[in-house]
């Protein structure tokens, strides 16, 4: 797994021109709590299942160019849980357009199944990956915000599987003619 952390304006420069060229990129954010009108956001991480980038917000660290790839409705952005995250880019004046969010495809192909839609559990039916979430709990109100390796590694696995996962759950729901309702659960965004 290739990481990057941008520092700079060159790093946030190198990671816009690697991750504009994508068709679908996996995205996610860190934040310090639940509830955006109360929380800080931390970070926000993209993959395109190769290139692995975190924008550390905490660090004083601007989004730069890279809010063009947020909102460029060629580019597929891949969230699990969209609708949290969406809420917390969208109180900090960050636009996006053009999501598939798996937690939702993951709800329409399980329904009635009474199986977790978590990101963990769904990465391991899918790929056998065992997300460890232990990390999570260092993010909070009174973090200090420096990004070690381990939270780097931490909120990198949450989206380096997101684009495979789309594939596979778009391939299922299209074989089982679910695709439909995906389309209609996502339009209520």
């Amino acid at each position: 797994m290739h990481v990057f952390v941008t520092r700079t304006v060159a790093d946030i420069d190198f990671a816009f021109e690697r991750l504009s060229q994508a068709n679908v990129l996996g995205c996610d954010t860190e934040t310090s709590g639940l509830n955006s009108k109360y929380g800080k956001l931390f970070s926000i991480q993209f993959s395109d299942g190769e290139f692995n980038v975190l924008v550390p917000l905490s660090e004083g660290i601007e989004l730069g160019a890279l809010h063009e790839v947020l909102a460029n409705a060629a580019i597929v952005k891949i969230f699990h849980n969209a609708r949290f995250d969406l809420e917390f880019l969208t109180a900090n004046n960050i636009a996006v357009d053009n999501v598939f969010d798996t937690m939702i495809a993951e709800k329409v192909l399980t329904r009635g199944a009474n199986q977790s839609a978590s990101l963990a559990e769904t990465l391991y039916r899918y790929f056998a990956v065992d997300l460890d979430k232990s990390q999570r709990r260092k993010f909070h109100s009174r973090w200090n915000g420096i990004w070690t390796d381990e939270l780097v590694d931490y909120a990198l696995a949450d989206v380096v599987h997101l684009p495979d996962l789309m594939k596979e759950q778009t391939q299922w729901m299209k074989s089982l003619g679910l695709y439909d309702e995906f389309t209609l659960q996502m339009m209520k965004f």
